[in-house]
């Protein structure tokens, strides 16, 4: 291992290098500690909230020992939901960074209590979390430009680039320092996210999927690198052609498609929902009780043979015209979870063409903090809000009381384990097109004798 000797010694004496490797540890350790320490608030989060909830119900069971109509207790308990992380949640916190992972929902109109979490300042959350995708899509390019800008030019202007090329072989000469440098870069990447994927008990094949990913990443903008120094341009233009394209791909490219398909596929925001229902359910007062529970049996025909509404507020009317208020907006919220869909159909798509959105979309379906593990969450969010409506309706519509003995038999929500999911045809596609860049920039530095 003769040249690794020596290739170890010559990238040593570059200060630049040097630095530029450990710095991009460093970062790549704080981003994995971050990503963890934040999966451990949110943890910690959740099972802190779990006893004082049930507090809260002990609260409302003595209240209400006595027995009496299920209204008051059906409209004054609350019931804990939650979306725990998944074990490779520390690598990109995606959307978990501004939906929320807790919400607590009562049995009247679900929409309001849906989309309320939705209300927050949205600079706050303009910047995001600092995980280990941040590093990896728009950190680790700059590095991979501070180590091969100058790996041709830089033998040019030091005068030794004609003594090089007139070694035999030189090609592999230059190969080798390529992979030195890469596995260098891999290795501040990939090491700290091993430890921390260790430390979270993350399953081994999303660590497997991470590792192809990023590796495959990496190699994209060596090979972009390689290309750029093939042309036979001074350290300086190499590096500012490097940047411009880092610029152009990680942002320029991605913000100009995001603004296209806001445009293209325009969607309305969940407090639009939020708002819309509730406008609906303050409306229903000034209706008449009849006409509010025909409609209300009419698409719940199972409660028409109960009794007549006596005179006077009864709590079956109340929760029928919440009910009715979210079935008035229940087109509405179809089409708006489509658009959303058909948004991130189309930044799939994106993602087998600029790599940045294509590595992120993959890192962010891997960890289950994407927009599909969001709309998950709400749906089991929506079926045991079902359960819940189902729970106190029998009580309600016939009238049977409700005491303390009953409060152990209400509904219990349970949050699944996560399984290991993969993106598909479009991450084959951002593999292959990585590669393929890798593969042409290794081509074009191997023939760098004969050009």
């Amino acid at each position: 291992m003769t040249w690794l000797t020596y290739e170890c010694r010559l990238l040593l004496r570059s200060r630049l290098s040097m630095v530029a490797l450990l710095l991009l540890l460093v970062l790549t350790s704080v981003a994995v500690w971050s990503g963890l320490h934040e999966i451990e608030r949110q943890q910690q989060t959740i099972a802190r909230l779990a006893p004082l909830h049930e507090q809260d119900v002990a609260v409302v069971a003595a209240q209400y020992a006595e027995g009496g109509d299920a209204g008051s207790p059906a409209y004054y308990t609350f019931y804990n939901t939650w979306d725990a992380p998944s074990d490779a949640a520390f690598l990109a916190l995606g959307l978990r960074d501004a939906a929320p992972y807790v919400l607590r929902v009562r049995a009247l109109g679900l929409q309001a209590q849906l989309y309320e979490g939705e209300v927050f300042n949205p600079e706050l959350a303009l910047a995001g979390k600092f995980d280990f995708a941040f590093v990896l899509i728009y950190l680790a390019p700059l590095f991979v430009i501070a180590l091969l800008h100058d790996l041709v030019s830089g033998e040019r202007q030091s005068g030794r680039l004609r003594l090089l090329l007139s070694v035999p072989d030189g090609g592999r000469m230059w190969r080798r320092r390529v992979v030195l440098r890469y596995v260098l870069l891999s290795a501040c990447l990939l090491i700290p996210m091993l430890v921390g994927a260790a430390v979270a008990g993350t399953a081994v094949l999303t660590v497997g999927i991470a590792l192809v990913v990023a590796a495959s990443y990496l190699a994209f903008w060596v090979g972009l690198a390689l290309l750029v120094a093939n042309r036979g341009w001074r350290s300086v233009a190499n590096a500012t052609a490097l940047m411009g394209a880092w610029v152009i791909l990680t942002l320029v490219l991605p913000a100009l498609a995001n603004v296209a398909l806001v445009r293209a596929i325009p969607v309305t925001q969940g407090v639009d929902l939020m708002l819309s229902q509730r406008q609906a359910v303050h409306g229903a007062w000034e209706v008449p009780r009849e006409e509010t529970m025909q409609r209300f049996l009419a698409n719940h025909p199972e409660w028409k043979d109960t009794a007549p509404l006596p005179a006077g507020f009864h709590w079956k009317w109340y929760f029928a015209f919440h009910q009715l208020g979210d079935e008035s907006v229940a087109e509405q919220a179809r089409a708006y979870r489509a658009g959303l869909l058909a948004r991130q159909e189309w930044s799939d798509r994106l993602g087998g063409v600029l790599p940045g959105v294509g590595v992120q979309a993959a890192l962010h379906r891997a960890a289950h903090t994407d927009l599909l593990a969001q709309l998950a969450y709400q749906d089991r969010i929506a079926d045991f809000h079902r359960q819940i409506r189902e729970f106190y309706y029998p009580y309600m519509f016939n009238d049977r009381p409700f005491s303390t003995a009953d409060f152990p038999h209400r509904p219990t929500f349970e949050s699944p384990k996560h399984e290991v999911q993969w993106s598909g045809t479009n991450v084959l596609v951002l593999l292959l097109m990585c590669w393929l860049f890798a593969g042409w920039g290794w081509w074009r530095i191997g023939r760098l004798r004969s050009d």
